[in-house]
């Protein structure tokens, strides 16, 4: 028996474009759920970003939107919206990323789509949350990373501020995202009740950027104390980045006094070991440049080659540093057989990144290639019940 992933059987409503709603919904299809793309007749933006083979087909877009059919309704018309609702009265997910006011307009929002599909779950992927005065303004990952305090920590590292170069937000938001809805899930597996739930960009980033920056400001002073500095000043000082070697570079890492010990002993300079400043993870701390600056010094005396066979055989987290076309090279990935060959219908061979979490009983598959525009319309809108030239009326 063929074992498939835990949300077949789901029906999901994908009104999302761009990559924060995308990646959400794509992590749905990859666990088995029916993922409907809908999209404007111009299509989701992405499809043409990057090389094509046809039409509306970029690269960005193939890497995004796996294992979705694709259906085109033009919402600016009434019957579209009919038939979306229609629609969603088969579904188990709405997820859409539409502001506020457009939604509402749409007579889309959960007030007016509840009544008719009781057991929905609406999930929004937004800018800024309701509460504040940035709600419903328009939101993109260069906004959210410099309002998150991402693109401030290049600046506390003592460089200009700068975008971490990737969609960290869009992407990082997507995998909360689909936490929320898998969570929501469960709740109605539990009650059969569904529910509204909407992920912020700016306050999920924050929450995760001040897991470790909020450090000592956890504590609101009381009596004489002063307001401590928010930040984890380990990852701010000026050896925290990849350390050279005799040859390039190398990333590693020592936390508890046994590795610390044997990084010592690895090294030669094992009386270390017993220097009070280095002795536990507290004097490290105080004195971490100081450290470093030994531990740089002596990596300068061997390859990086040399380094890391060291490190491996003592049993310490060490690499060197990767560039993008590295990693499709990388011996651990090809022997896991990570990265997959998809034969696509118009599109030919591609590549794709495996689904990286596993499970025993129900695992996640890519099971269809990214859709071309609109692919799937006649075939959903025949599920419904529509008839053929009610189709070609609203495909017009």
């Amino acid at each position: 028996m063929t074992k498939t992933g835990a949300l077949q059987g789901v029906r999901v409503v994908d009104a999302t474009n761009f990559v924060f709603g995308p990646v959400a919904t794509q992590l749905l299809g990859d666990m088995g759920a029916d993922v409907i793309k809908i999209e404007p007749p111009s299509g989701d933006p992405t499809r043409g970003i990057g090389r094509t083979r046809s039409a509306s087909m970029g690269s960005f877009f193939l890497n995004l939107n796996r294992n979705k059919r694709s259906v085109t309704l033009d919402l600016k018309r009434p019957e579209s919206i009919e038939a979306l609702v229609k629609l969603l009265k088969t579904a188990d997910i709405f997820v859409h990323n539409m502001r506020d006011s457009a939604i509402t307009k749409l007579k889309l929002d959960y007030e007016q789509l509840s009544p008719v599909c009781p057991k929905l779950i609406y999930a929004s992927a937004q800018g800024f949350g309701k509460g504040g005065s940035y709600f419903g303004r328009p939101a993109y990952d260069d906004v959210i990373q410099g309002m998150s305090g991402i693109a401030g920590l290049y600046e506390r590292a003592g460089e200009k501020p700068s975008y971490f170069p990737m969609l960290l937000t869009d992407k990082l938001c997507g995998y909360f995202l689909y936490s929320a809805i898998t969570t929501a899930l469960f709740h109605r597996e539990r009650t059969g009740n569904g529910q509204q739930i909407a992920v912020p960009m700016l306050e999920s980033m924050v929450s995760f950027n001040l897991l470790e920056h909020m450090s000592d400001a956890v504590f609101i002073p009381e009596g004489n104390e002063t307001t401590e500095n928010v930040g984890y000043s380990r990852v701010f000082g000026k050896f925290h980045r990849p350390l050279p070697t005799k040859d390039g570079y190398i990333c590693f890492i020592a936390n508890t006094d046994a590795q610390w010990k044997r990084l010592f002993s690895v090294m030669n300079i094992g009386e270390l070991s017993n220097d009070t400043r280095f002795d536990s993870i507290g004097s490290r701390m105080k004195n971490i440049d100081a450290l470093y600056q030994i531990v740089e010094n002596n990596l300068l005396a061997r390859s990086t080659a040399e380094w890391l066979q060291r490190f491996e055989k003592a049993d310490l987290p060490a690499s060197p540093v990767s560039g993008l076309n590295d990693l499709l090279k990388n011996p651990h990935l090809n022997e896991a057989k990570f990265f997959k060959r998809f034969d696509h219908a118009s599109e030919g061979h591609l590549l794709m990144p495996d689904i990286p979490t596993s499970y025993s009983d129900s695992p996640g598959s890519i099971r269809i290639g990214p859709p071309k525009l609109g692919e799937h319309t006649y075939e959903i809108l025949d599920e419904l019940g529509y008839s053929q030239e009610e189709i070609s009326l609203l495909c017009e």
